[in-house]
């Protein structure tokens, strides 16, 4: 293409482009408008603020009909059963005497209330729900990290939270996602609770993802981790089998629940 046009029209052009294919790579359009990285970077990061795509790691993606993600207390009677099951699947992988890190949101809560009987474990955790459900349990040892409080998931996050995470380790955490997709991976709305769910990923030995089937498919504006940054997803039988099999294809770990 030639680019001897101006930064609107190239803009243009590159989201027509993704409205035909419904993403671009910074790659592509270097290649196709023969401007730097930086350039290409910039334009995509301009189309992202005006609101006309999702930026996403390594290029751009067209806008989802995802609706944004209402406060965790709002959500706790969105798919109870399907949440259920998946927190006691994900309990059953969790041996005795264990350390686990407990992220926030409803699916990963469920995963708490199944891990209440256990004689010993020890949970590391940044979810004020989570620390609840432990409350006043002597064969639970609760680590709780604190920083920045956002109301709206009664979770800690930022930068006293993701220090705090450096200087701890988990045999396996547990973690929820806004959306997960075969070509974006784990992907959340917010980025300073992306920023610090990046670092809970850092901490553990095993990464498992609790999801039930409404997370499938879709891509939110914010990289957490590529499928291949997990190790295990967990998930209810709704979740389309065509996906599953692709993400053992992967190497991934599946549990149905």
């Amino acid at each position: 293409m030639n680019n001897a046009i101006s930064s609107l029209e190239r803009q243009n052009q590159i989201l027509q482009l993704i409205h035909r294919s419904q993403r671009i790579s910074v790659t592509e359009v270097c290649e196709n408008f023969s401007v730097s990285e930086a350039t290409a970077r910039r334009d995509l990061e301009n189309l992202a603020s005006e609101g006309k795509i999702q930026r996403v790691h390594g290029g751009a993606i067209a806008l989802t009909d995802t609706p944004p993600e209402s406060p965790i207390l709002q959500r706790q009677n969105e798919q109870s059963d399907e949440k259920i099951r998946i927190g006691q699947a994900a309990a059953a992988l969790v041996r005795d005497g264990e350390t686990v890190f407990l992220g926030s949101g409803t699916t990963v809560l469920e995963v708490a209330r199944a891990l209440r009987s256990r004689p010993t474990l020890t949970v590391i955790t940044n979810s004020l729900p989570v620390v609840n459900v432990f409350s006043g349990l002597k064969n639970i040892n609760v680590i709780c990290l604190g920083g920045m409080l956002r109301d709206s998931e009664l979770s800690f996050i930022g930068h006293i939270t993701e220090q705090a995470l450096a200087e701890v380790r988990a045999d396996k955490v547990f973690i929820g996602t806004r959306s997960i997709s075969l070509e974006h991976g784990l992907t959340h709305e917010y980025l300073p609770e992306t920023m610090t769910d990046r670092a809970i990923l850092k901490a553990g030995q095993e990464i498992i993802v609790v999801a039930d089937h409404t997370k499938f498919g879709r891509a939110a504006t914010v990289l957490l981790a590529p499928l291949e940054g997990i190790h295990t997803i967990i998930t209810d039988k709704q979740t389309p089998q065509d996906f599953l099999d692709i993400v053992q294809q992967r190497g991934l770990h599946v549990v149905l629940s």
